[in-house]
């Protein structure tokens, strides 16, 4: 699931390489979180949230087959954003 989410991702920003998806499994839920850089979180999301909740759906719809509770996560990432200091 971690490997379609990341394919729908990479589709939609510019920049493939400054995405993360990462992937967290408890006992029958599964949490995927999706961070991308600032300037690329309007086209993951969409107006309205219209595409977030699209590839919600579709995880959802895929996850019933496999009995298990998916939820993604989409936010920023934070490192992009807050470069390091040099020391």
């Amino acid at each position: 699931m971690k490997d379609l989410v990341n394919y729908i991702i990479c589709a939609l920003v510019d920049n493939a390489d400054n995405i993360s998806v990462d992937e967290k499994i408890d006992a029958n839920t599964v949490v995927i979180t999706v961070k991308v850089p600032a300037d690329q979180i309007g086209k993951v999301i969409g107006k309205n949230g219209r595409i977030a909740t699209s590839i919600r759906n579709i995880v959802r719809s895929i996850s019933a087959k496999e009995k298990k509770k998916y939820i993604v996560k989409i936010g920023e990432n934070w490192c992009n954003k807050f470069p390091l200091a040099k020391l």
